[in-house]
């Protein structure tokens, strides 16, 4: 059983970093292309995570950097945007296995959760608004804005999922490894100058 777990996320690991699917809907194409029924069940999120990381180490090493840090300045750009909403970067950006293909996740945290929308409406910004589920677990509200990013010379998915205020107390609790799952400007911008400093990308 540990070797077709290992075998799913290698599979969706090639399609998250050639295709930029998301986790969720890369195990289950993985499924397919490996022929393999529906119920069988698919690898943890870390175990993909680190079959993406392998991937990328191996077939992307010399590009990935690059482009993961034009994503993190996109990111930030929008996070100063929209910091009266608490932003905080979560997914492959926050956590260092995004490409160029890969989309932006940022949660909001707002009093009021129409708020956001409003900003975005008196910002002549345009969006598409949907209900995903939150990291709670619960159906949030995500506004979806198509962002140009000049330095990888194509337009990218930034995606605002609108978060209760009360719900950031236990936003930054660690994942099953310690780590925080998700990060504010602050974080982010400490990311990038680590990266900078170990010679990851150029500045």
């Amino acid at each position: 059983m540990e070797s077709v777990a290992q075998e799913i996320a290698a599979a969706a690991a090639r399609l998250v970093v050639e295709e930029g699917l998301e986790w969720g809907p890369a195990k289950r194409r993985a499924l397919k292309v490996l022929g393999l029924g529906p119920r069988t069940a698919l690898p943890a999120n870390d175990l993909v995570e680190d079959a993406v990381r392998e991937y990328i180490d191996i077939f992307c090493a010399d590009t990935q950097p690059a482009e993961l840090a034009a994503l993190r300045r996109l990111a930030a750009v929008w996070m100063e945007r929209l910091a009266e909403f608490r932003p905080h970067l979560a997914g492959a950006v926050w956590h260092g296995t995004a490409t160029r293909l890969s989309d932006v996740y940022l949660q909001l945290f707002c009093d009021d959760p129409k708020s956001a929308e409003i900003t975005l409406i008196d910002k002549g910004v345009a969006f598409e608004a949907r209900s995903v589920n939150g990291f709670l677990g619960e159906p949030v509200d995500a506004l979806s804005v198509s962002a140009r990013c000049a330095e990888l010379g194509e337009s990218i998915g930034v995606h605002l999922l609108i978060h209760d205020l009360g719900d950031l107390r236990g936003a930054l609790r660690p994942d099953a490894r310690g780590r925080p799952p998700r990060g504010d400007l602050a974080a982010l911008r400490a990311l990038m100058t680590m990266d900078l400093e170990a010679g990851h990308v150029q500045r």
